[in-house]
């Protein structure tokens, strides 16, 4: 992961050297910069990231940079995102909010930041959305409705604890049993894909109970659909 790292400051870097002597950048504004950088840098990450996350190791992050649409449209829908993002930062301090290129991955995992079950949080071999979970997805489901031009996939992970096969059915419980909330709260069933992958994608390895709570997960990944998408590339055709 350094070396991925230290590629994406080094694309980044020159990306940013380079623009700064062209005649049109000088002359563009501070906000037209920040487009024009942060879309081709974007583009750059995407790549790295897509060539490194390789199949299985991250559905949700592949998912976000398989929707690309790259160029000045993708630093459009990325500034939309920002918003978003920040939206369920503050909005839910249960959630781990990282933003990706073009989208949004939302993790809810047992080690929340204040040390509460604040999030989207099911007990020990348990897939029944609690009270706790409940007051999390609530507020996803107002964000969901307040950003509408987005497409939701949803994922249940597990730890290695207990056999694969036991696994895979229980994150697809759990994996459902979200799914099958934000829907009933009235998102629309379109928006959504629901996959489910046991123990087969850890974040970290399970060798600690600290580790194995990490991996007792769902998340989401959030990218923009057709129309957000469509929009972008006509305002970016504007600018041209």
């Amino acid at each position: 992961m350094n070396t991925i790292i230290k590629k994406i400051l080094f694309f980044t870097t020159s990306i940013s050297f380079l623009l700064a002597g062209c005649d049109a950048t000088k002359r563009a504004s501070k906000q037209d910069k920040g487009v024009v950088i942060g879309a081709t840098g974007g583009a750059v990450i995407g790549g790295i990231l897509g060539n490194n996350i390789g199949k299985g190791n991250n559905t949700a992050l592949g998912a976000i940079i398989g929707a690309a649409v790259g160029g000045v449209a993708g630093g459009i829908i990325g500034n939309k995102m920002d918003r978003q993002a920040e939206k369920i930062k503050t909005e839910i301090p249960g959630a781990k909010v990282e933003r990706v290129g073009e989208g949004i991955d939302v993790t809810f995992d047992e080690n929340n930041p204040d040390g509460t079950k604040a999030g989207v949080y099911f007990a020990t071999n348990k897939y029944d959305i609690n009270a706790n979970s409940k007051l999390a997805l609530d507020k996803m489901v107002k964000i969901f409705a307040e950003y509408p031009e987005t497409n939701i996939l949803v994922e249940g992970h597990t730890d290695n604890v207990g056999t694969d096969a036991y696994n895979m059915k229980l994150s697809e419980r759990r994996a459902n049993a979200v799914g099958d909330y934000l829907k009933a709260a009235g998102v629309a069933t379109s928006r959504f894909t629901i996959k489910w992958y046991g123990e087969s994608q850890p974040k970290v390895d399970n060798s600690t109970p600290e580790n194995r709570a990490l991996n007792r997960r769902v998340e989401f990944a959030i990218t923009a659909n057709d129309k957000m998408k469509a929009d972008a590339k006509a305002e970016a055709d504007k600018t041209n």
